[in-house]
């Protein structure tokens, strides 16, 4: 287990201890980049360190009990709001069994709802693959430009525990206004299945996301922070294993609730209709992070909490600002120029805080390009989801959901961060090649465009299993027999012969201005003209049953049907309507001889009734189709047995998809690999790269990037429109490559520095003031008492 946790008085939190000196290089290892943030969330200052006088003392092996011994703070050591007697348990403070709790709880509860999220927004709320994408992102961005509003409050007003409660109440609130919005019977007034007032749920949709966004984003800085808080001087070693504790809970979390959560999403439920169950795939992380809070809010009294301390980060603003402000007044070439731009604030600041907001703005400097590795790697919830939806999800005896192939990065991370770290990263050092923390970054960069050159090239092979549909002038029609004689169908340059109860499998293109006549005819009988005006661009079935009567039916499947569902339409061939009511949704009124619409339902197996005043009342009414698999459109013929009941028989219209998730794999292998190699090595070296009191606002910087990053999908998907999906991934990959290249450049002019001993420089003039102040003491001390 690679071992973390927040050094005292470190702004950082997680990350920094994992990078401080005799601590692993990498940290956190490589969670989820996001995660790997949520790990290292900067926080408010860090309390001053706490008097080692009463730690529980609680030895292994031994029962969990109170510390009878008691301490306090000195006066001028005062930020505590209070300090209740710690409990202990085999030399851990008891109170962060409710902080992990909570961190596993909370993510279980935001990783569950994002999983289902882009497909929640396609099907439910039937936005087009652009829109949702642009929404999914603009969510995602927030949830990680919030976290400096979180920060700040938790600074300068309310202190960690406060900030905790407070968004955590909005955070649920959040969550549930969610799962209500998901609700279809809120608004399906007549109960057919439908939403009647979809804005209804847009806007709670909306709202909820929302308070999501703010609740997420503003507790990410102060969990971990605040678990460190529990540990006192001299638990350097628990406080290591909390935080390899609290990796594996937010790990834990984010893995089981994409397993789950899809898994809820395909169930059936609904009062007057059933639908697929989003209610309660969005309620279960809401219950989640209800449990979260009240687990939280159950410690209250264990926690060790601590005043807001003030903002690092406002210095640095206020600093960088009148340097700038400073540097416009004197713009004038009588003045002399100075060696940095910020040297324009020694008038106000000291030397040190400009020498320390300089590392910090250097590192920031090679931050400008690493947005658009997120803009890659967040399109796993979005774009690969989507492309999932286009593919089978059956592997063996295994089926798998699209939503759920978002589980294979985290299960790659738990295989790949030791593979890595113990057996990779040694290899190269024992080949003699000097792998630095910007060449990682810059390999990690390289795989994650090569992940997505691996997905054109597995979209292209999708695209190839695509059936052709009408374009242009062009007109589909196929031929449906369904009833028991043979009959024979003219078309301008082609007879096609068609047998009872069978159908033309493939479609037949024509063009709709040379689509003169069409004749039926059928042996002993006369032949028959079909008369219909064909519309361009459609698919059209021609259902005959006898050589002078026949039905032409208008398609309405001009694409493949979306998000991996399959098409059902029925056929009717008794003298009277009959309906059928299939998995919650009713084909009404299909008068005789006719075709209904295509309604859409999930994979699996279903059952449908038929209702016809025709059917004898002992005739059993529930009949199933055949297994349904992913994308496929089917017409069943409902027909009369001998006996006079219904039977039912199956033709394909569009078929299932051939391309199988697993394809997808080696993108996400490619991916992970380059989230292991460029996240969390770049926090390791902007961490190593920057004075101690300026980790927050790297924190706030490399966060800014992840936003950014889901800003850039939002200007793609919404700008480029490509008419092929394998084009915009190969955009994606060529502009990352492309910036690879630029930061590999601007790598090799950075020239790495060692701020500790920067700052010990500092220190060590600040000696030699003092001493030589000290110096005058001698003889002013005597002249001082004579005169007493």
């Amino acid at each position: 287990m690679i071992h973390l946790g927040p050094a005292p008085g470190d702004l950082m939190a997680v990350y920094a201890v994992a990078t401080g000196p005799g601590h692993g290089r990498r940290g956190t290892g490589a969670v989820r980049p996001q995660r790997a943030a949520e790990l290292v969330g900067w926080s408010p200052a860090a309390p001053p360190r706490t008097p080692p006088a009463a730690r529980a003392g609680s030895q292994r092996g031994r029962a969990c009990r109170q510390s009878q011994r008691s301490w306090t703070l000195p006066a001028l050591q005062s930020p505590a709001l209070s300090q209740p007697p710690p409990w202990s348990c085999f030399g851990y403070p008891l109170s962060i069994f409710f902080i992990v709790v909570n961190e596993f709880c909370e993510r279980f509860s935001y990783y569950g709802m994002r999983a289902i999220l882009i497909l929640y927004f396609t099907n439910f709320i039937g936005w087009d693959d652009n829109l949702s994408t642009a929404i999914y992102h603009t969510f995602v961005a927030l949830c990680y430009l919030t976290p400096i509003l979180g920060a700040l409050i938790a600074d300068s007003w309310l202190g960690k525990f406060k900030t905790i409660i407070s968004l955590s109440i909005v955070y649920t609130i959040g969550q549930a206004v969610l799962a209500v919005s998901s609700i279809h019977d809120l608004t399906d007034y007549n109960h057919s299945g439908t939403p009647d007032s979809l804005p209804v749920h847009v806007a709670l949709s909306m709202i909820g996301l929302a308070l999501i966004a703010l609740g997420t984003g503003g507790i990410k800085p102060c969990v971990s922070a605040f678990g460190g808080d529990q540990f006192e001087e001299g638990q350097e070693k628990q406080r290591n294993r909390f935080f390899s504790i609290f990796y594996l809970a937010i790990n834990a979390g984010s893995l089981l609730s994409t397993i789950i959560t899809p898994i809820l999403r395909v169930q059936q439920c609904g009062i007057h209709s059933q639908q697929a169950c989003y209610p309660l795939a969005f309620g279960v992380p809401a219950a989640l992070m209800a449990i979260s809070l009240i687990v939280f809010i159950i410690g209250s009294g264990m926690y060790r909490k601590f005043q807001p301390q003030g903002n690092i980060m406002g210095k640095v603003v206020k600093c960088i600002g009148f340097s700038i402000k400073n540097r416009f007044r004197h713009r004038s070439k009588e003045f002399p120029k100075r060696e940095h731009w910020l040297d324009w604030a020694r008038e106000k600041y000291d030397e040190r805080l400009i020498s320390q907001i300089k590392m910090v703005t250097r590192v920031m400097f090679l931050y400008i390009p690493l947005p658009m590795f997120w803009a890659l790697f967040d399109q796993q919830g979005s774009r690969w989801t989507l492309q999932a939806t286009t593919m089978t999800g059956k592997i063996g005896i295994i089926e798998i959901q699209p939503d759920q192939m978002q589980t294979v990065n985290a299960i790659l991370i738990v295989i790949m961060v030791p593979i890595v770290d113990a057996v990779v990263y040694p290899l190269i050092a024992k080949c003699g090649f000097n792998f630095t923390s910007l060449k990682k970054m810059t390999v990690g960069m390289f795989l994650a465009s090569m992940a997505f050159v691996v997905a054109a090239i597995v979209q292209v092979e999708i695209d190839k299993t695509l059936p052709v549909f009408p374009q242009g002038n062009e007109v589909q029609i196929k031929v449906l027999n369904i009833g028991n004689v043979n009959v024979n169908v003219s078309f301008p340059g082609e007879v096609v012969s068609v047998g009872q109860m069978s159908q033309k499998n493939d479609f037949m293109s024509f063009d709709v201005n040379k689509l003169t006549s069409i004749n039926i005819s059928s042996d002993g009988s006369p032949v028959s003209t079909v008369t219909q005006d064909f519309e361009k661009g459609h698919r059209y079935t021609l259902l005959v049953w006898a050589p002078s009567q026949y039905q032409v039916v208008k398609d309405e499947l001009n694409k493949k049907p979306e998000k991996g569902e399959n098409g059902i339409r029925f056929v009717n061939t008794f003298n009277e309507m009959i309906s059928i009511t299939m998995d919650g949704k009713v084909f009404e009124n299909i008068t005789s001889h006719n075709a209904s619409k295509y309604q859409f339902f999930p994979s699996g197996i279903k059952t449908f009734t038929v209702s016809s005043v025709e059917i004898s009342q002992e005739c059993p009414r529930a009949l199933e189709t055949s297994y349904l698999e992913f994308g496929s459109a089917y017409t069943y013929v409902i027909k009369r047995e001998e006996n006079g009941c219904p039977t039912s028989e199956k033709f394909e219209d569009i078929p299932p998809n051939t391309v199988n998730m697993a394809l997808q794999i080696p993108q996400y292998f490619l991916l992970t690999c380059g989230e292991v190699v460029f996240s969390v090595t770049g926090l390791e070296f902007s961490y190593s790269q920057a004075p101690s009191n300026m980790k927050s606002v790297l924190q706030a910087g490399w966060l800014l990037t992840v936003a950014v990053g889901n800003i850039i999908v939002l200007i793609v998907a919404g700008v480029g429109q490509f008419s092929q999906q394998w084009a915009e991934y190969i955009l994606f990959a060529a502009l990352l490559l492309v910036v690879c290249i630029i930061f590999a450049i601007m790598a090799t002019f950075y020239t790495y520095i060692n701020p500790a001993e920067v700052e010990a420089q500092f220190d060590e003039d600040e000696k030699k003031k003092n001493a030589e102040k000290n110096n005058l003491y001698p003889t002013l001390g005597p002249v001082s008492q004579t005169k007493m």
